[in-house]
């Protein structure tokens, strides 16, 4: 994989997972939670996890992946990689075990409790969700300033 094809890959998987959560927790989450009911707010946000997800996981496949090409191919080793890089990385692994977590655990139980309708535990597990993608929205967006600032440093 050439370089430039992996910054490409690197930054549209970086660019559909933050600004999906940054959509979704800032701009969808309001007024779905101020104007629907919970049966139907809750069948809502199914329907966008199952679509949005396998855009994660595309995400969480190609972010490491070009990122450590990009790394070997540009300063041959980790050892040689700038501070800014490493945080990133540290920050990236932190994201993708948190989404784990949320895709693994209280996403399961989510989909679980409205098939069964059973509103207040989906409500408990959605409300575990929007707490994680709310904390990796701002790991994102903080990867984001120190990509953007730590090149110039």
């Amino acid at each position: 994989m050439t370089l430039t094809v992996s910054i490409v890959l690197h930054i549209l998987a970086a660019v559909v997972w933050v600004g999906g959560m940054f959509f979704a927790y800032m701009f969808l989450r309001p007024v779905a939670a101020s104007q629907l009911e919970p049966p139907a707010r809750l069948t809502l946000w199914v329907g966008v996890f199952k679509m949005f997800f396998p855009f994660v996981w595309l995400s969480v496949l190609f972010l490491p992946l070009t990122g450590y090409l990009m790394i070997f191919d540009v300063w041959g080793s980790m050892a040689a990689t700038p501070l800014y890089v490493h945080i990133m990385n540290g920050l990236g692994i932190v994201m993708i075990l948190i989404y784990m977590h949320v895709y693994f655990a209280p996403f399961k139980r989510f989909k679980e409790a409205v098939i069964k309708q059973d509103w207040q535990e989906g409500g408990r597990n959605l409300n575990i969700i929007r707490k994680m993608v709310g904390i990796n929205t701002m790991l994102g967006l903080l990867t984001i300033i120190v990509v953007s600032a730590g090149r110039t440093l």
